[in-house]
């Protein structure tokens, strides 16, 4: 049995005087970043840069002050993630530099290059091992990401419209899978219209970035289960509940891949994580918009723990109290709505993510159990 994990604490109240990115830095080395060897070591610190038109991730000013500590420790960091399956503003190397700098991301606010950690195409991977695996024996990483001597992960932790919750496993597993390695995490499973809900909006078929999409006669959206690639993008663009993916087991495989995604990376090398809860939008920030934060900004953590990591982010996201005017208050003021007890599930109902932690348990990944230490 694991001992309990220590995640490490401290909300975004500062005094005169006192940065908040300040009391991020004191976070991460309380914590004990400090304790790794990053001597002359390249550091990737694997984050997402957020989808043009977004504007709920990670500011940069964060992202500097852990760099910061990485270069003072001796590291050599860079900031990376992999392109996307779908298309956007991220979808190949050129876009996605573009999209970093656009948003805020370069040499003069991070103090960091970027890499964008598949290549051009999203086709520079590599495939790893996934230790204890079971629906993975190997996983496709982006190549920069491996290639790396420590991983530190920077995550916006937000809702998700298929995981529950985007966090440090979301963030490196299905993050830091190459285009391949992303296909290859979403391949159970198609989502399936409700004719009698689908009102011809033609939102979904925007979203699919596999050309799966059609529209019969009757104008109806229609899923081609050969050409979907089952990623879920559609469930979420959907503003009228017609789409779901009607097998729940897919959703639970999709998690599971992702926490063994996790493990690939992780597994062998010294790695670091970190999470703010703040701006918690409903959906991924790899949507070209964001909804008002469904719950209050709460704070930020940081463990050598990511299982332990991102179930003290979601404790502490359960303790909230909803933000009225925003989808999960939304949904809690419906007459009739039946109440899951379950911030993620009542926000966006046919999500799954207590699956992604327990299996991330089971494969030596980390543990649930953990204990919290709050840094004032």
């Amino acid at each position: 049995m694991m001992e309990k994990a220590k995640v490490y604490f401290t909300d975004f109240r500062t005094q005169i005087g006192v940065s908040p990115c300040a009391k991020l830095q004191k976070l991460i080395r309380a914590a004990g970043i400090s304790s790794i060897d990053f001597d002359g070591k390249f550091t990737a610190i694997k984050m997402h840069f957020g989808e043009l038109g977004n504007c709920s991730y990670i500011r940069p000013n964060y992202v500097k002050a852990v760099a910061d500590v990485i270069r003072d420790l001796g590291g050599v960091p860079f900031l990376t993630d992999c392109n996307t399956l779908y298309p956007g503003s991220r979808k190949n190397a050129i876009d996605h530099l573009t999209n970093a700098e656009l948003n805020g991301f370069n040499t003069v606010t991070t103090g960091c290059h970027v890499l964008i950690a598949d290549g051009l195409r999203g086709t520079d991977d590599i495939e790893v091992p996934v230790h204890n695996g079971e629906y993975c024996r190997t996983a496709l990483i982006g190549r920069a990401l491996m290639d790396a001597d420590i991983v530190i992960s920077l995550n916006h932790f937000k809702g998700h419209e298929v995981t529950g919750f985007g966090g440090a496993l979301k963030n490196i597993g299905m993050g830091g899978g190459s285009r391949a390695g992303k296909m290859h995490q979403h391949n159970e499973g198609t989502p399936q219209v409700d004719p009698a809900l689908c009102r011809s909006c033609k939102r979904c078929s925007r979203e699919c970035g596999s050309n799966a999409i059609s529209y019969g006669k009757d104008r109806k959206a229609y899923i081609d289960p050969d050409l979907c690639k089952g990623c879920g993008r559609c469930i979420g663009a959907c503003a009228f509940d017609a789409i779901s993916n009607v097998n729940d087991a897919a959703t639970e495989i999709l998690c599971c891949k992702i926490a063994e995604y996790t493990q690939a990376v992780c597994y062998g090398r010294p790695s670091f994580h970190i999470s703010l809860i703040m701006d918690v939008s409903p959906n991924c920030d790899c949507h070209s918009e964001n909804d008002a934060a469904i719950l209050p900004n709460i704070g930020m953590l940081a463990s050598f723990d990511p299982v332990a990591l991102d179930q003290a982010c979601a404790d502490l996201c359960q303790k909230a109290e909803p933000v009225r005017n925003s989808q999960l208050g939304d949904n809690l003021a419906r007459p009739g709505w039946q109440s899951h007890n379950d911030h993620f599930l009542d926000s966006n109902p046919n999500v799954k993510w207590k699956e992604t932690l327990a299996h991330g348990e089971k494969i030596g990944l980390g543990t649930r159990d953990y204990e919290l230490h709050t840094i004032k």
